[in-house]
């Protein structure tokens, strides 16, 4: 399977949380990928190991929760990705799923990196909230050395004092030309204000529209957006989700966006 050759769009609730929800969630995503035209990975965690307090929802483990992945792939036909902590997890979870990722905070353990590259898999390398642009290409070779063929960088937001996220619109170029891979916008952990909810990570989910079209007007060559159908309720990344209702509209948006570059570049002598 050929994935990120063209405009991708990575989606999904942040936790797998049981084949309702993540049936919900995919066959909508199924849905939207036919009607656009549009590539769709659907993307859940089956632990979140860098959760801020020690009783946050991790998820449903390794096991169940790639049983759960490998039901919404038989489902849907969707592409699917999820995260690995732990260089054991990756050869595991490559033979359910499409894309290793690889989370920003661990951006830069080597060992884990090289595991997900020698995978064979596709390589989605989310870049720490401390790192320039530049910083990643180290990643990215450790992943092609290893295996390693199809690479992305996800770009989330640089560190901003102690509780802000802000996205340097710039970095969308400077990653595909350090790296020589796909840059893709991470638009709900970018609005993410760490540590600013009882000691968990908050969020301002109301400006992820704006930021999405804004990286899609900068050139991201595809989007991660975590959406629920009740953001409310997830157990985790509740206060930075997309609500799913609102998917649509937003994807209907930025392939306008898209086609209206695309003709300017046409028209352009």
């Amino acid at each position: 399977m050929i994935l990120f050759d063209r405009f991708t769009v990575i989606a999904g609730p942040c936790l797998l949380e049981g084949d309702a929800i993540n049936l919900e969630v995919a066959h909508v995503l199924a849905r939207l990928s036919r009607e656009l035209d549009l590539p769709v990975v659907f993307k859940a965690s089956f632990d979140k190991a860098n959760r801020s307090k020690l009783d946050s929802a991790r998820g449903p483990g390794l096991e169940e929760g790639l049983q759960q992945l490998a039901r919404v792939g038989d489902a849907t036909g969707l592409a699917l990705l999820t995260d690995v902590h732990e260089p054991e997890q990756a050869a595991r979870a490559a033979t359910v799923v499409d894309v290793i990722q690889v989370p920003a905070f661990l951006s830069r353990q080597t060992d884990l990196v090289v595991a997900a590259g020698e995978t064979g898999r596709a390589i989605n390398l989310k870049k720490g909230q401390w790192m320039a642009p530049e910083d990643m290409a180290a990643a990215v070779d450790k992943a092609r050395e290893a295996g390693a063929t199809d690479v992305v960088v996800t770009e989330r937001g640089t560190a901003f004092g102690y509780g802000d996220l802000v996205v340097d619109m710039r970095s969308f170029s400077r990653i595909r030309a350090a790296c020589d891979c796909p840059a893709i916008f991470d638009g709900t952990h970018s609005v993410q204000r760490p540590g600013r909810d009882a000691g968990s990570s908050g969020g301002d989910p109301e400006h992820v529209p704006a930021l999405v079209c804004a990286a899609v007007a900068a050139g991201c060559n595809g989007l991660f957006l975590e959406v629920h159908p009740r953001p409310e309720t997830a157990p985790s990344d509740a206060s930075s989700m997309l609500p799913l209702a609102r998917l649509p509209t937003l994807l209907g948006e930025i392939m306008a966006i898209r086609k209206g570059l695309a003709a300017e570049r046409t028209a352009a002598p």
